[in-house]
Parts: structure tokens; C-alpha cells; sequence
């Protein structure tokens, strides 16, 4: 009796001590953050985004215009396909050492920017890295994540990937808040980010491969149409309640023609033909325009997708009509070369560039590049390409180096080459040392001789930026919008100064790397790593920058998904070993996710 009237004695000063305690450490001070893995951080602090009983649920439904027979893929045996990758010689000591080196610090700017994203933006699309808040710009879903997974996997980032895993459980592909949603940009960060990390892990996770269906069963949807192209801006509440949809008038060519790869591998994976049989409908439609529009070879930036009409006079390689082109070696590549509708087309494509698009620019220490430029055919049947160059289309020197093995065009590998050393160029003329998203620049009169010039570029700046003016002093005038533009020698306009983090040169470098073998091309790639990463990181993560012109230049409250997905994977994998993501072994889709090639080789 003594013994439990003092238990019971001690108890209640016992129960308040432990009360105050609770009270007192229950929120954390600044600082004393629990560990960075601690799984109960995430329950904590990273709820799922709220979910309502009233929203939108997409759901299989009777389709509107079924498909009577679906295209098959193709199912002989792979064809052989000429070696994409340099057959690299054992590196010396010294040369892994200053290789991996690189590579660390490579991995510790995405390490910095995932840490970032997983604290303040977990389960949402992308983090703003100057106000550790959050975006939504791709209907909801995760981006940043999902985009990023087989990045985690290349970095051996297995913890993290394990967490990642476990996250994408709980995302939910059948509904969002967004009115519409990109097909193009979620078929190519979504799907494409699930599958690649499906393929680089050889299907150890169905997970992935269960979500990539899900998503895509979805906005399969999209394409059920009165002609099976989809509508690409897709009202997808609509096709939920059993509306109908049509295809737009107004269709960006890259958005229509960049779906393949992503499409293609899902039925390789499936055996449901239902998904290449979308893609190819479109392929065939572009197939049969190639040759029919105002420059034969090529598409027009803007097609009437319903209508299947190619009217537009605009034709370039650069943004919204990009990776079209990219995808005609790619997909050819993916379907073990079973046909030769993206040879041909790709060889009709390089034709009307080589001859309409390609420009050398006037340079003063008279280096040999190339650039493509832009063509508006309401002008003169031969007029010059505008001089136009953006940061979207320095995919090109990789796409054409691609090509140029895959269809055994090794004539081009040298406009290959200088497409890429132009990007590359475009870089290191600037004053922070980052290319910016538009320039324009002083063209050569002649491909083969182009030497210095600084009068005609005086005139080409004043044709440019100062039209219609009447000084008597021109050269004075324009040396003086030169030094206000901030014009370094051959530029003629920064017409946009921003760098959006984007990937498209380093994607070039690290594939011509990949393929010469030139050492050369990793020095250059380190060069840049090291002026964006010193312009770009934030205490979160990293964010675009409003000039590139300008070293102290204000950074910008936003970091898109392929940040961590392509332009850090691509800066990565240039310092890695040549094996790791072997460009014979998988094919990289526009947002650079790896997918598995058919095995033959040559």
C-alpha cells in the first residue's frame, strides 16, 4: 500500500514535467531542423496538397472516335545500327582524378538544389529558389520530382531515390486544378521522367512503369479527335465529362511532332499498341506535308492540326519547332532502324537546312562556326536567313552529330562539330561567361572566307537597332549602341538577356564529347559549368538571371524542372565515365531521360 501511494505520489509532478517539456520543444528553433533523411520531417512538414471531394476525376470512358486497327510496331529483329560513342582509351591517373573532381562538384550543385526543392517545394512542380516558396506549372504533379528521378539514379543518389520512390505513390495523374494541360510537356517530363528512371534501374521498380501508364491512359484522351491528332493544349475536364474536343488551328510543330520517343517505349514495355499507333498517326501526317509546304524539307513553327494544314511562312530549328527534328534520328534509333520513314525524312529535313538555315557568323579572331537562323517566307524566295540565334537551338550540333552516325553522314559531323563550338563561343564572349536566350549576329557574305570586318559591323548593328536613322556620324552611332547594348564583337542584338538555366548547350557538348572523344570539349563543358553555377546559386537552389551581360546581374525567383532533369544530368554525365548512359545502350528524349535501345550494335 505504501509503495503505490508514493507511485502514485510521484506521478502527476512526473506528467506535468513531461507536459512542459512537449510544450517547450515542440517547435524547433532555427536551425535545429531534424536531419535531412528524417522520413517524419516529410510527414511533418510536406503534407500531400490538399484534396477536395467536389474536384474533377478522369476516368476511362467509351471513346468518341475509336481506333477500328491499330498500327502495330514494328517486330523483326533489330537492324544493325552504326556506333554512336567514341571508343575511348584507358585515362591516365591524373586525367580520372581532374574527371572526377569535376564530377563532385557537378553532383554537390545538384545535392544543393534537390536539398532545396525537397525542403520548401516537396511534391510540388518546381521550387522558387530566391523565396523558398513553391510553383505550379504543370498541372500539379510533382515536376521537379518526377523530372528528376533518373538523375537521382545516374548520381547514385540512392536514399534519395528511395524517397522519391516513395513520394510518387501518392501523386494523383486523374485530376488537377489546371484548365488545361500540355500534352507535349507532360508526355516529356511525366512520362518521360518515369520511364527513364524505369529503364536506367531495368525495371526493378513497376512503380514507375505503373504511373507512366496511369499518366499516360490519361492524356491519351487527348487524342480523340475527328483525326487522331491530339489537341495539345488539352481540355481535359471536357474529355472527363464525356465532351468532345478538336485539335487546334493554331498547334505548335514541336508540341504535334515530339511525342515518339516517349509514346514508342511505353508500348515496347506494354505490348499495347494503342500508344505507338498515336504517335505514328502524327508521323505519317508530317511524312506526307514534308514536301509540300513553302520550303519543302521542312515544317512550319505553327500547324492547323485540324485542318492538317502546314501554311505557316515561319520555319526554324529553334523554339516550337525544336525537337521535331531531334526526334527523326531518335526514333529511328528506338525502333532499332525496323524502318526507313525517319531516314528519309531526316535526310529531307538536313537538306533544306543546309541550304535555307545555315549561317557562319563574323567573328574577330575568325573562328570557323555555323549557327541556323530563321526563315519568314513572305520575304524574297532567296533571301538570307535571319541571323537568329537562341539558346533553345544549340540542341541542334548534338542532333546533327547523332544523325550524322545513325544514317552514316559523316560529311556532317564537321557542321556538327561547329554548331556546337558556336554555342560554345556564344558563351565565353559574354561577360559572365553564360550564353543569353536570344542574340543576333553579323553573317558572313561567304561560308568558306570570312575575315574580320568592322565596318560592316557597324552597318549590320545600325540595320539592326538603329532603323530609320538619319545621323551623319554612323560609325559614332554605332559605337554608341554597341557600348549602351552591351555588344560584344559580332553580336548585333541581345534581344533577350535572360539565361532560364537552360540545358541545350552542355546537352551538345556532353553528346559530341560522347562522340569524338575530343578532351577539349570537357574543358569547355567545366568552363561553363563554372560561370553558372557562380551566377546562378541561391541559399536554396539555383535561379535563372535577368542579363547575362552584367556580373552582378539580378537573379529571378524561378528554376524550371529541367534544371535538375537535363542541364546538371548533361554537365554530370560529360565528366563521367563513357559507359555510364552509353549513347549505343539508350536513346535520351528531349528532357534528356534515358530509354532502352533495341541491343544491336555494329
Amino acid at each position: 500500500m505504501v509503495l503505490g501511494r508514493r507511485r502514485y505520489r510521484y506521478a502527476l509532478p512526473t506528467i506535468f514535467l513531461i507536459l512542459i517539456t512537449f510544450l517547450l520543444f515542440s517547435s524547433l528553433p532555427p536551425g535545429a531542423e531534424p536531419p535531412f533523411d528524417d522520413h517524419s520531417y516529410y510527414a511533418e512538414y510536406h503534407p500531400q496538397p490538399p484534396q477536395s471531394d467536389n474536384r474533377i476525376h478522369w476516368t476511362k470512358h467509351t471513346e468518341r472516335y475509336p481506333v477500328s486497327s491499330f498500327i502495330p510496331l514494328p517486330t523483326p529483329a533489330p537492324s544493325a545500327i552504326p556506333r554512336v560513342q567514341y571508343d575511348f582509351a584507358k585515362e591516365s591517373w591524373f586525367g580520372r582524378r581532374k574527371r572526377v573532381n569535376r564530377q563532385k562538384a557537378v553532383k554537390e550543385a545538384f545535392t544543393h538544389a534537390w536539398k532545396g526543392y525537397k525542403q520548401h517545394a516537396w511534391l510540388r512542380d518546381e521550387l522558387s529558389p530566391l523565396s523558398a516558396r513553391y510553383r505550379t506549372t504543370f498541372a500539379g504533379w510533382a515536376a521537379t520530382l518526377v523530372d528528376a528521378l533518373d538523375t537521382l539514379v545516374i548520381m547514385g543518389m540512392e536514399d534519395e531515390f528511395k524517397d522519391a520512390l516513395h513520394a510518387i505513390e501518392s501523386i494523383d495523374f486523374t485530376t488537377t486544378d489546371a484548365i488545361q494541360i500540355n500534352v507535349f510537356e507532360t508526355t516529356i517530363r511525366y512520362v518521360g521522367g518515369l520511364l527513364g528512371a524505369y529503364d536506367l534501374t531495368d525495371g526493378k521498380h513497376p512503380i514507375l512503369l505503373k504511373k507512366a501508364v496511369e499518366l499516360a491512359d490519361m492524356i491519351y484522351d487527348a487524342f480523340d479527335t475527328s483525326n487522331r491528332m491530339p489537341q495539345s493544349r488539352w481540355q481535359w475536364s471536357r474529355s472527363a465529362r464525356g465532351l468532345s474536343i478538336q485539335p487546334s488551328k493554331q498547334t505548335i510543330l514541336a508540341e504535334l511532332g515530339s511525342l515518339n520517343l516517349e509514346f514508342t517505349r511505353l508500348s515496347q514495355l506494354t505490348h499495347d499498341p494503342k500508344y505507338f499507333d498515336a504517335v505514328q498517326r502524327i508521323t505519317d501526317i508530317l511524312d506526307d506535308a514534308q514536301n509540300k509546304t513553302k520550303i519543302p524539307g521542312l515544317w512550319p513553327m505553327m500547324v492547323n492540326a485540324q485542318d492538317l494544314e502546314f501554311t505557316d511562312p515561319r520555319f526554324t530549328v529553334g523554339g516550337m519547332a525544336d525537337s521535331t527534328y531531334e526526334y527523326l534520328p531518335k526514333e529511328h534509333m528506338l525502333l532499332g532502324a525496323q524502318t526507313n520513314q525517319y531516314r528519309k525524312m531526316y535526310a529531307a529535313a538536313m537538306e533544306a537546312i543546309k541550304k535555307r538555315l545555315l549561317f557562319r557568323p563574323m567573328t574577330k579572331d575568325g573562328e570557323d562556326l555555323l549557327f541556323a537562323g530563321n526563315i519568314h517566307t513572305s520575304l524574297a524566295s532567296n533571301s538570307p536567313p535571319e541571323p537568329q540565334w537562341e539558346h533553345l537551338k544549340c540542341f541542334f550540333g548534338g542532333t546533327v552529330g547523332i544523325g550524322a552516325k545513325v544514317f552514316n553522314r559523316p560529311e556532317e559531323l564537321s557542321i556538327a562539330r561547329k554548331l556546337t563550338d558556336g554555342c560554345i563561343w556564344a558563351y565565353d564572349v559574354m561577360p559572365t561567361g553564360v550564353m543569353p536566350e536570344i542574340m543576333h549576329l553579323s553573317p558572313c557574305l561567304s561560308m568558306d572566307n570570312c575575315e574580320w570586318d568592322e565596318q560592316k559591323w557597324y552597318q549590320d548593328v545600325r540595320r539592326r537597332l538603329a532603323k530609320g536613322s538619319k545621323a551623319k556620324d554612323t560609325v559614332q552611332e554605332a559605337k554608341t549602341i554597341i557600348k549602351e547594348s552591351g555588344l560584344q564583337p559580332g553580336l548585333t542584338e541581345i534581344s533577350d538577356p535572360r539565361y532560364l538555366l537552360r540545358p541545350e548547350a552542355i546537352e551538345s557538348v556532353f553528346i559530341m564529347y560522347r562522340i569524338t572523344g575530343d578532351k577539349k570539349l570537357q574543358d569547355d563543358a567545366w568552363r561553363m559549368f563554372q560561370s553558372i553555377d557562380k551566377m546562378t546559386r541561391t541559399k536554396y537552389a539555383h535561379a535563372a538571371i535577368e542579363d547575362v551581360r552584367d556580373l552582378k546581374a539580378n537573379q529571378l525567383d524561378y528554376m524550371e524542372s529541367f534544371w535538375l532533369a537535363e542541364t546538371l544530368k548533361y554537365f554530370y554525365l560529360v565528366f563521367s565515365e563513357p559507359d555510364l548512359v552509353n549513347l549505343d545502350d539508350y536513346v535520351l528524349n528531349t528532357e534528356a531521360h534515358p530509354f532502352k535501345r533495341p541491343s544491336a550494335r555494329t
